[in-house]
């Protein structure tokens, strides 16, 4: 249990939160979520200890014991696989180091003996003689090989320490287990063992992640950051963020009669209370629900951009065909002989290698040349493109994001200009910012602002979510499904790919793999073929 109270927190004379009183207890799963620089992952260390509020107190039992998700991947390059996880539990790994120096004395002392035997029986009560078969079964189930068990951490792939170093907050029981983006770089096996795992969970875990899905899986509460203060609702992701857009019309009918508010708000708990999760947590949500008032619905002061493609011409009936394209960068072998060909109405969602997917879409944007083979548009289709590294259109350029936009539009009026960038969320003073100086996610948006502007038919996005918080995700999500033309596109959210695509092509060690339907039926078929080492 975690115990908050009356925290306040300030960086930079900047207020993130103030007066901060919520219960953490065991058996809950509770997402943290807010805006990028609300301060999530502040919130999450300030729970954890490695942060001191400005005001206010966190109150964990002594009893209890803490895990977190490291976020250093090479902090343990020196340690075996079992030494890492087992590391988990701080006390059990110093009681098993401990151990082995004293029975690795040549001149073993009684009070050598009386340690070690202290030391054994507290290494009984912590499940000690048990702790290698846990480690092998936790790897396993991220999948990562047993065979790895005693291999040296620097030795593995990035992909298989980020799966060590989950199962090292996993290790060991913890009453209270934090995790910060615990899905990034997970297949799709290991993403869904993760949630079975943490949902039937007896313990206290806190969550933060942009992984909508994930969050719906496993979430019973979700806690908010915005107006400077954090909230706890209940219910998942999806739950918090209908119910909040239910209540923000709803406010802007001011017209209506308040029991005329009340009896859809009612309506809407009732049918949501309803709606499957995971059978354990699914009676207590529901319970939970029921219980709720209208006044606890939140409405959030949260803006989502407008992303929304139109097309200022229909494409033919010829849209791409790519045939025996091959390419190599670097002595690898990105890109093998592939061919096929997008038909009208396509929206593709590309999986495995992020370098051959860019490779692929440098090259059919020109900006590269394939080693073989070759691609032909139909002569209908304009193009739009999302880079997956966007640098060259920032560095190095020190206009205003107005002037930077003016570059690309047709209509050159700051009042059009001024219109469209207040859309995607730059207003007031903020269009005259450098555009070399903007963060990551605030890049994005220009680049989507960008693509908008062109009217094309066909757009190719490559990882078009990174950067970007939930609301913009979402945005983009929207955008992309409700766009009349073509897509070709790749990206680590599994809602936008479930629900954009109606076409999968993965790049597989033996080619290509092109599949009709959207990303739960290719991972079925995947699966029927044994095969589920699937990644976003």
């Amino acid at each position: 249990m975690i115990t908050v109270n009356n925290v306040t927190f300030q960086f930079g004379g900047q207020l993130l939160f103030k007066d901060v009183d919520l219960k953490f207890t065991p058996g809950n799963c509770y997402g943290i979520i807010g805006a990028n620089g609300a301060g999530k992952s502040t919130f999450l260390r300030i729970l954890c200890r490695e942060l001191e509020p400005t005001h206010g107190t966190v109150e964990i039992p002594e009893t209890e014991r803490l895990s977190v998700l490291k976020q250093n991947h090479f902090a343990y390059d020196a340690y075996t696989v079992l030494d890492t996880v087992i590391s988990g539990n701080e006390r059990l790994y110093a009681i098993v180091k401990e151990k082995d120096e004293i029975y690795a004395k040549e001149d073993f002392s009684d009070e050598d003996g009386i340690r070690a035997s202290e030391l054994e029986a507290e290494f009984a009560e912590l499940n000690g003689w048990e702790a290698e078969s846990e480690v092998s079964r936790l790897i396993q189930g991220l999948g990562v090989s047993e065979e790895l068990l005693y291999e040296t951490m620097g030795n593995l792939r990035e992909s298989e320490k980020v799966k060590v170093l989950l199962a090292q907050a996993l290790f060991g029981n913890p009453d209270i287990i934090m995790l910060d983006e615990p899905t990034n770089g997970l297949d799709i096996d290991a993403v869904a063992w993760l949630e079975d795992f943490l949902t039937d969970y007896f313990g206290t875990v806190l969550v933060v992640s942009h992984d909508r899905h994930f969050l719906n899986n496993v979430c019973t509460n979700i806690v908010d950051i915005d107006y400077n203060q954090v909230k706890m609702y209940v219910g998942n992701y999806e739950f918090w963020y209908e119910s909040s857009q239910l209540m923000q019309r709803l406010m802007k009918q001011q017209n209506k009669r308040n029991e005329d508010r009340i009896k859809e708000l009612q309506s809407f708990i009732s049918r949501f209370s309803a709606n499957k999760s995971k059978a354990r947590q699914a009676t207590a949500r529901r319970n939970l629900l029921e219980k709720i008032t209208v006044e606890e619905i939140p409405a959030s002061s949260r803006r989502y951009p407008f992303i929304g493609f139109d097309m200022d011409r229909e494409a033919g009936k010829d849209i791409l065909t790519v045939k025996n394209l091959s390419k190599t960068i670097g002595g690898n072998k990105l890109i093998n002989n592939v061919s096929f060909s997008v038909r009208k109405g396509d929206k593709i969602a590309f999986l495995g290698s992020e370098q051959a997917i860019t490779a692929l879409f440098r090259i059919l944007m020109e900006e590269d040349i394939p080693d073989e083979g070759e691609y032909k548009w139909g002569i209908s289709i304009t193009k739009s493109y999302f880079p997956h590294d966007n640098t060259a259109y920032f560095d190095g350029h020190s206009e205003s994001i107005l002037d930077w936009m003016r570059a690309y539009s047709k209509d050159q009026t700051e009042t059009y200009l001024r219109g469209f960038l207040g859309r995607m969320l730059f207003s007031g003073d903020s269009i005259f910012k450098p555009v070399n100086v903007l963060s990551g996610g605030e890049k994005v948006r220009c680049m989507f602002s960008r693509m908008m502007l062109f009217g094309s038919n066909f757009l190719l996005l490559d990882q078009p979510t990174d950067h970007l918080d939930l609301e913009s995700i979402t945005a983009v999500n929207n955008g992309l499904s409700d766009f009349k033309g073509n897509v070709m596109f790749s990206s680590h959210d599994f809602e936008i790919v479930n629900t954009v695509a109606n076409r999968i092509i993965e790049f597989t060690a033996d080619g290509i793999i092109d599949r009709e339907g959207n990303y739960e039926d290719y991972v079925e078929f995947r699966k029927s073929k044994g095969e589920t080492n699937i990644i976003l």
